[in-house]
């Protein structure tokens, strides 16, 4: 008595790829790549998904197995994978640390930056804190303009501070509302101080 599976017909067994040139194009595809595949629904845009192996089934084609990204230009990996024919993919895209995306001189629509990941086991995004600014206490945007207070040092929206982007790129200096009081009230006790009264 044998316990073994059979065998899948030849026709059947998958080969894992070291790399894929996309049909039609100069294009190649890696595991550990990121890229961007089509939506299922066509009304939505491309969605982010790294690439975790590339399988050539035979005659069924060849699929990438993936690990998608959520987000718009700041993206996280999820622990969902999925596996999709290579002809979903649109092409390739670049998933930066925030850190180095930042540091970027020109971010091209296929660029994009992570810095959470999902933890499947715990169902938890790390790492689980992040620093907030500006008096809306929202993470720092990269793709946003932000100013920065010359006091504080705390950065600020341009529509938190009641401006548009056009009024705070030609403000040349800045102080925030709580730093802007603190300096009126500064004045006003210095001024208060040298005022002598002559009987």
């Amino acid at each position: 008595m044998s316990l073994s599976a059979p065998a899948k017909p030849l026709g059947q067994r998958k080969r894992t790829l070291k790399s894929y040139t996309l049909k039609g194009s100069d294009v190649v595809i890696k595991p550990r790549g990121t890229v961007l595949l089509k939506a299922p629904d066509s009304s939505k845009s491309p969605y982010v998904a790294r690439v975790e192996a590339i399988e050539a089934a035979g005659s069924r084609g060849t699929n990438v197995r993936v690990k998608a990204f959520h987000g718009a230009k700041e993206v996280f990996l999820s622990g969902h994978q999925d596996v999709q024919s290579v002809d979903a993919i649109e092409g390739k895209c670049n998933v930066y640390s925030f850190p180095k995306y930042t540091k970027l001189d020109v971010v091209n629509d296929e660029d994009y930056f992570c810095r959470f990941e999902y933890n499947e086991v715990t169902g938890k995004l790390v790492p689980d804190t992040i620093s907030v600014y500006c008096k809306c206490w929202m993470p720092c945007n990269p793709d946003d303009l932000m100013i920065q207070c010359e006091e504080c040092t705390d950065w600020f929206h341009p529509a938190c501070i009641g401006k548009t982007i056009k009024e705070a790129k030609k403000l040349e200096h800045f102080s925030c509302e709580s730093c802007a009081a603190e300096k009126r009230r500064r004045l006003k006790e210095s001024s208060e101080q040298k005022i002598e009264i002559v009987p």
